[in-house]
């Protein structure tokens, strides 16, 4: 069973996705527009929305992770109520990815050790999203048992 994310956008769903793809070197999104929903389906989009974001995923480790925009009645608040908590045994990426994701936005807490972690950071990226970036290492969990 997987854990899956959704995020939601005021119109710049696509200027975000590219923003994580190129963080995370995932392959190219592919995107679904609110344009490209079938007539039948019932959803009335204006032309200036039909460009908007409908769906798309990039897989992050292993993980999809999702995205949309919203239609203009249902605008989305933007809070610290999503972290996502990306994990990793390769030290090199988890440093790599915070600091990719870093640029434009703010770090809580930059790279450093913890008792849980060799490498843990935490960063408020510049759509006001929370991410958390951690190192685990299989042997050390072990030992700590």
């Amino acid at each position: 069973m997987a854990v899956e994310s959704y995020f939601f956008f005021n119109g710049n769903c696509r200027e975000a996705v590219e923003f994580y793809a190129n963080v995370f070197d995932t392959a190219p999104p592919e995107y679904q527009t609110y344009g490209e929903a079938p007539e039948d389906s019932g959803m009335e989009v204006s032309p200036e929305h039909k460009n908007l974001i409908m769906h798309v995923g990039i897989e992050i480790e292993g993980n999809i992770v999702m995205f949309s925009d919203t239609t203009p009645n249902s605008p989305v608040t933007l809070g610290n109520n999503v972290t996502l908590v990306v994990s990793s045994d390769d030290e090199k990426k988890v440093q790599n990815y915070f600091h990719r994701m870093k640029e434009g936005g703010k770090v809580e807490m930059d790279l450093q050790k913890t008792f849980w972690s060799k490498c843990y950071g935490s960063v408020v990226d510049k759509f006001g999203v929370v991410w958390q970036f951690n190192h685990y290492d299989e042997n050390e969990e072990e030992s700590m048992k």
